[in-house]
Order: C-alpha cells, then structure tokens, then sequence
C-alpha cells in the first residue's frame, strides 16, 4: 500500500469538515445565515460600552506606533502588555492602513467575529454527530440556555451577552477554539486503533498536527483564559479517542503541543510564560463565582443527555470536557485564581452540545426524549424571556417592555478636544472605562497590566483620589497635575471644578464636564 493512505471506517461528520454535499444548503447554514444577520444588526444598535473602550485603546496605541506600543491607559511603556496578542497587532495594522478610529475597528469586528463563531459551532458540532440538526439545537441552547440573572462579561456568549462583547478579543478566541477542536476531533479519530495511519496523509499530514498546534498558539496568544479552556478541551478529545497510547501517536500530537508552544513563546510583543501566577485580574472576578448558579443553572438541562452519552462510554469527548472543565473552574475557586470562573462557557458547551444532540435524533422519540425535549423548550423560553429578549426585540416594538441592552453615552463631544496621549482625570466610571478608547491616556489606568506594576498603579490610583477629593487644595492637586502631566479632568455633575480649572464642553445629556488645567497652552482640535 503506497504512503499517505488511510485505511478506516466511515468518519461520522467528517463530511462538514470536508465541504459535504455541494449546492444544496443545510438547516444550520441558513439558519445561522439568518441568526448572523439578526445579531449583527443587534450589536450594531446598542452603543460599544463596558470593556470595549480598552480594545479600543489597544487599536489607537498600535495604530500610533505598530512596533513599540504605548500602556494602553496610561503615559508609560506597553512593553510586556498581554492586550498586544497577533490579532491586536492585525487590527492595528487595519486601523493605521485604512485610518479607521479604535472605536470603529472594534465594532466592524463584531459581525466577523460572529462569522468565526458559527462557522466554528457547525464545524465542531458536525464532528461529533452527523445529525443535521444537532448544529441548529447547539447554537439555540449556547445563546439561550445559561442562566436567569443577565450578565455581561467578555467570554460569555448568551444572547443579551453578544449584544456587547462581539468585538472583543474573547469572542474570536472563542471561535478559534470550535475550529480548533473539530480539527483535533477529526486528527483523534484518525489516530483511533480501528484506523491504520500509512504515512503522512490525511488532513495535511504530519503538517496538520502542527497546524492546530499552531492554532492553539494562536488563541493562547489572542486571550490567555480562554486558551486554558481550549487547550484542555483538546486533551479530553485526543484521551477520548484513544485506547493505549501508541509511539507514532504521541509523536504526533507532541508535535501539536511542540507547535503551540513555539508560537506562544515567539511572540516578541510579550512573555506567555509571565502571565503564569499572575493575580492581578483575579480580584475582580470573585463575583463571578459568587453568581455562578443564577448565571447558568438552565444549562443544567444538559444532563440527562451527558448522563445518556456517559452510560454508553465514559471516555465520551463531551463528557471528558464537561469534567475536566468543571475541575479548572473548581481550582480557580479553590486556588484563589478568580480569573478561571471566566471558564464557564466550556463547562456548558458540553451540557448544551450534548441536549443538542440527543434532541436532533430522529423520531419516533421515546418517552424520555420527549420529556427532555419539552425541558429543553421551556428553558429556552424561560432564558429568552427573563434575559435574552431585550437583544433582539427593539424597544419601538416591545409589547412587553424587556430588559434592554446597556446603553453608554459617547465621549466623542470631550474626545475632540483631547489631544492624542494627553493625560486625563476623572472621577467618572463610564468616562474611565471609554476615554482612554479615543487616544488620551488616564493618570491612572483602571486595569492592572503586566506591563505596568501593581504597587505603581494602586499608587496613581491614590494620588487621583487625593486629586479628586473635595477636602484637596490647590497646591495639593498642582503636585499631582506636574507628576502626571496631566491636561484634562473629565467630571461628573456631583464633582465640583476646581477653581484653578477652565471648563472646555458638557455633555447635555450625562451633564459631565471637560475643563483643562495644568498650564495655558491652546486647546487642540482634531
């Protein structure tokens, strides 16, 4: 038999990873089609808010300067910063060719980012089973069945969630991931003892293994919590397939571990290898742990189906990752590490795939599978109509008044009188989550960075709350407007201007003020 030929049974979904039946549409591509269009029209109606004025500093900084961005927030170096993975630098790349603002690349990212998604849902769920329906049962539970209490924080995709983190790093990786594990799937099965690999063939050959691994490298790169997710959902599909561990075996996928691993520690703009220990983001992430329950107790749906696949074959993909997931988010609690409860989404994409699945069998149904499936229906419309309804139904025709997305105010009317880099303060929360979005930089930036040390954060941190405090004097504030250069103090209508101040614009509709201080030099206009 010559190299390169694979000699193997039938590979259930192997046909979606492989173009399938050509000219015909499936349920899920024109479903997804039509599920692409609705959010990418929600997610342009609502107004960029939360953490989307921190990706867009990362675009302005590298837009300003490719190769040696600044701090993302503040006036100092950005060397080290976790914010400048290769896709950062390829949106800057964008936004310095085209002139596009920070603002405007991050919301053009939401509908490709949706695109990778659903384009990697269908691939991964077409991995699994060859039901035509499965993807369609998949998408519909992994937006609508988490929890009843709304959340909107970057890597949790539901609904009302997509209406504002699309356009963030997480949402790509995320998609990146489904892609990278229906190829993992696929490479797994092939490696199977019931099929006889003959050489380099297959999906690329020994190539291929390199290439998820490079992959992998790449979604590591891109957003580290994420990775860790993705890197032990690969390890439950390759243990999953596997029934002794034969020596071309591990040399293969040593290869795609091999791979990721030189991409990730390559990347000359930081150190992976740093981010390892790192406590600073794990503070403000207890929460999440602490509303876990409320946030994805209708994904729990899900078990029976994991129950179904686990009495077949405990060594079941999904259920491998349903465990192994369930263990890093219970170390990040029990660590200490609050930053792994942003894992939470692929401890219920099992639960969801696998209700997805068992439901997308064809009937008859037997009693327990239509009593699951009515389970399935009322969740759903218990999730949309508490959480997720106010995503997609405008206010204009809202007959019952949902719960609408956030809506922030823009800081465009402050932000053209800022020159780019000048430094800001700010007693504002919206202002200091969005203005650093637009070029100027804070005295003290309100996220911890690698790049920037903790102590010297908290210790600007503390020097504008000396600024801002109303007991302050003009001498006390001048020392801290000369030791931060500072320009520009964005306040909010319950903080008075300081006398020494010249106040600049207002916002009608917040009633904020923009004054300059710290010399008479003229107002830039942009």
């Amino acid at each position: 038999m010559s190299a390169g030929v694979l000699v193997r049974r039938t590979v259930r979904g192997a046909t979606a990873l492989r173009g399938g039946r050509v000219g015909r549409l499936t349920p899920y591509q024109l479903l997804g089609a039509l599920f692409w269009l609705v959010m990418t029209l929600a997610f342009w109606r609502v107004p960029l808010c939360c953490d989307a004025g921190q990706h867009a500093a990362v675009v302005e900084r590298l837009k300003a300067d490719l190769l040696h961005p600044a701090h993302t927030m503040a006036d100092l170096p950005g060397e080290g910063s976790p914010y400048y993975g290769p896709y950062a630098v390829a949106q800057g790349l964008l936004a310095r060719l085209t002139g596009l603002s920070g603002w405007a690349v991050v919301k053009l990212a939401g509908p490709v980012h949706l695109l990778v998604l659903l384009t990697g849902i269908g691939r991964f769920v077409r991995a699994l089973t060859p039901r035509p329906w499965a993807p369609v049962l998949a998408l519909l539970f992994m937006t609508l069945l988490w929890g009843t209490a709304r959340i909107l924080w970057s890597g949790y995709l539901g609904l009302m969630s997509m209406t504002t983190n699309l356009g963030y790093p997480s949402a790509v990786a995320i998609g990146l991931t489904f892609w990278a594990w229906a190829w993992t799937c696929v490479r797994a099965r092939e490696d199977a003892p019931s099929v006889r690999f003959v050489g380099p063939s297959g999906l690329g050959g020994w190539w291929g293994y390199a290439g998820i691994g490079a992959l992998y490298g790449l979604i590591l790169l891109t957003h580290p919590v994420t990775a860790a997710s993705a890197l032990i959902g690969a390890v439950a599909i390759v243990a999953s397939r596997q029934r002794g561990w034969r020596r071309p075996v591990v040399a293969r996928w040593a290869l795609t571990g091999g791979a990721c691993a030189a991409v990730a520690v390559s990347w000359p703009y930081y150190d992976v290898l740093s981010l390892v220990g790192d406590t600073g983001m794990d503070a403000m992430h207890r929460r999440l742990y602490e509303g876990m329950l409320a946030n994805s107790w209708l994904a729990l749906l899900g078990l029976p189906a994991l129950w179904v696949r686990a009495r077949r074959s405990v060594r079941d993909p999904l259920v491998l990752m349903f465990l192994l997931q369930c263990l890093l988010v219970a170390y990040g609690w029990v660590s200490g590490h609050y930053t792994y409860a942003r894992a939470l989404w692929a401890v219920l994409v099992p639960l969801q795939f696998a209700l997805a699945v068992e439901l997308a069998a064809p009937r008859p149904w037997r009693r327990a599978r239509r009593v699951l499936g009515g389970a399935a229906v009322a969740g759903v419309c218990v999730g949309f109509v508490t959480v997720h309804a106010g995503a997609v139904v405008p206010r204009s025709v809202d007959p019952v008044g949902f719960t609408q997305p956030t809506r922030w105010p823009s800081y465009d009317w402050a932000a053209r009188h800022i020159g780019p880099g000048e430094v800001v303060i700010t007693d504002g929360y919206l202002a200091s989550h969005s203005i650093a979005g637009y070029g100027p930089n804070l005295a003290a930036p309100i996220w911890p960075d690698p790049a920037l040390d903790e102590r010297e954060r908290e210790r600007r941190a503390a020097d504008v709350r000396a600024y801002l405090d109303p007991g302050a004097t003009r001498a006390e504030r001048a020392t801290v407007v000369r030791r931060y250069h500072v320009r520009w103090l964005l306040l909010t209508r319950w903080h008075p201007v300081p006398e020494e101040a010249v106040v600049v614009a207002w916002s009608r509709r917040t009633g904020e003020v923009l004054a300059r201080v710290g010399g008479d030099v003229p107002v830039p206009t942009r």
